[in-house]
Formats: structure tokens, sequence, C-alpha cells
């Protein structure tokens, strides 16, 4: 287990600006994580990301294209 660090308290409002910049497209969740990484520096995993912006998404009714693995 790791300690648990600073979360920037603006990640949940940066995924939602992300998801309204992209509300007219798509955008894919590989797409959407490196750019939350890239503006909170957020060290959450990406499984943790996914389920965020997931969650976001549905409720804002944004498409959000699962990367196929």
């Amino acid at each position: 287990m790791h300690h648990p660090h600073v979360e920037s308290p603006d990640l949940a409002k940066n995924v939602d600006q992300l998801l309204a910049e992209h509300c007219t497209g798509l955008l894919s969740m590989k797409d959407a994580i490196a750019i939350l990484r890239k503006r909170t520096g957020t060290e959450r995993s990406d499984a943790d990301l996914a389920g965020l912006i997931t969650k976001k998404a549905a409720y804002l009714g944004v498409a959000v294209i699962a990367d196929g693995h």
C-alpha cells in the first residue's frame, strides 16, 4: 500500500472541463487520461482516472471511447 498523497482538488473540475471541451466529438479514454495527467499532475492510477472520467461522462452525456486492449 502506498501512502495517500495530496490530490489536486481541481481533478474533478478538470474532468468536467475536459469533457466540456470534447462534448461535440469523441474522446478516447487514453487521450483523456493523458490530458488529465498533464493538466493536474495526478498520480492516480489509469483505472482510477478512467472510472472518474466514465462516471462524469455518463452524467454529462459525453461519449468516451474505451480503448481496445
